[in-house]
């Protein structure tokens, strides 16, 4: 399936709305039993799997949340990033936990204008390439946009986060 344009207001397009940031919109279908979301968002929009990028909720030392994105193709470090967050440990947050947090469906969260804050950091690489695709807030849509920007715009945390 090719990339196509396309519209529909979530809270993380009326976010870049609001930021003036330029992002470009990409539906995709999205299958519900695949093993890898990124992969598979990847896959149907025809992009290298290094630039789609997913996100991922997690809990610092069990209590703190924190938002990473991530190449698709990649694992998260979940010690590197607890040792960033100035914790001991990082553990993947409960997929209800995490809707709940966010106000995203699973396969669906954003990492713009999600319900309540938490840290975002993003993985290096992303610098690497002049736009990435991220969720764009509900599933099967992705967000087109240039890292630099929106890392500068957020105030993310840009470090190698991914293995």
């Amino acid at each position: 399936m090719s990339k196509k344009p396309v519209s529909g207001a979530t809270p993380a397009t009326s976010l870049l709305d609001q930021a003036g940031l330029a992002y470009t919109l990409h539906a995709h279908e999205y299958d519900a039993d695949a093993s890898a979301k990124g992969l598979q968002a990847a896959e149907a929009l025809g992009a290298p799997p290094e630039q789609v990028f997913k996100t991922l909720m997690v809990l610092i030392d069990k209590t703190r949340p924190a938002c990473l994105i991530v190449p698709s193709n990649k694992r998260l470090a979940l010690k590197k990033v607890a040792a960033l967050q100035g914790g001991k440990s990082a553990s993947m947050m409960a997929p209800a936990d995490a809707e709940r947090l966010t106000g995203y469906k699973t396969g669906g969260i954003s990492p713009f204008g999600q319900r309540k804050t938490s840290p975002i950091m993003l993985d290096a690489s992303a610098l690497e390439h002049e736009t990435i695709y991220v969720n764009g807030g509900r599933r099967g849509l992705q967000c087109q946009i240039a890292p630099q920007a929106a890392a500068r715009h957020f105030g993310w945390t840009v470090d190698s986060i991914a293995e």
